[in-house]
């Protein structure tokens, strides 16, 4: 069973002829007999076996394998830092607060655009595991879609009312996803966006008031119906302060 174990793990590694899918199939079917095998086997694969490996934790599910994701927290790989931390939050694990703590100060160290995956995707862990509460002003928090489990965010025919609420409560909103929710499922919407970014050597207020513009013209823009569903991601000025982290 072993060396049948240490096969599939280095196959993880292996994109070509399906063979690392086969084997991510295969290991998760195992279940938690393999994870101490691709724990073991982990500093022999590159960044598509890891992020393979990462997929087989999160569908396994056993905690077993947290040392191995925090420790991937620190690794040279940007989405595998990302992919860790997100994973992290979906199982749950204990003692996944501090290392995500201290990977968002390296983010902010490293200035990091706020916008990117890598600190996006660790906030929201951390939102997760209960270590940071977002700002979620009255009004905005009233609009959120509650008509079924599987419409994330808000209605879009409410959007600029949101804009406007987040930025009246001072926060940047960073950008936005549509979805549509149809037949019990959830399906992205593309849209065309005007072509802006944050300078976030500006100072905060006018970051927000530059986010509120952008954001406003977006809206102006965006899909609309009663199946359609916004779903903006923002930060608050003490998301930025590395004395919080």
């Amino acid at each position: 069973m072993t060396s049948r174990l240490d096969r599939l793990v280095q196959q993880l590694d292996d994109a070509s002829d399906d063979l690392s899918y086969d084997a991510r199939a295969e290991l998760i079917g195992i279940g938690s007999d393999a994870i101490p095998a691709i724990i073991e086997g982990f500093p022999s694969l590159d960044g598509f076996g890891q992020l393979t490996a990462i997929e087989v934790f999160e569908e396994v599910g056993d905690p077993l394998c947290g040392p191995a994701l925090i420790g991937l927290l620190n690794s040279d790989n940007t989405t595998v830092r990302e992919w860790a931390a997100s994973a992290l939050a979906t199982l749950r694990i204990d003692g996944a607060t501090v290392p995500l703590r201290r990977a968002h100060r390296a983010c902010l160290q490293a200035a990091t655009p706020p916008d990117w995956s890598e600190p996006v995707r660790i906030r929201w862990a951390l939102a997760e595991l209960g270590a940071r509460t977002p700002v979620v002003p009255p009004l905005t928090a009233r609009l959120r879609a509650t008509v079924s489990a599987d419409a994330p965010g808000w209605p879009s025919a409410h959007f600029a009312e949101v804009i406007d609420d987040l930025a009246n409560h001072a926060q940047v909103i960073l950008y936005s996803m549509f979805w549509r929710v149809e037949a019990g499922g959830t399906y992205y919407v593309s849209h065309t966006t005007p072509d802006w970014g944050l300078d976030w050597a500006m100072d905060w207020p006018r970051l927000v008031e530059e986010a509120r513009t952008c954001t406003l013209l977006e809206a102006a823009e965006a899909p609309v119906g009663d199946d359609i569903f916004v779903d903006p991601v923002w930060i608050d000025r003490n998301d930025l302060d590395p004395e919080m982290w």
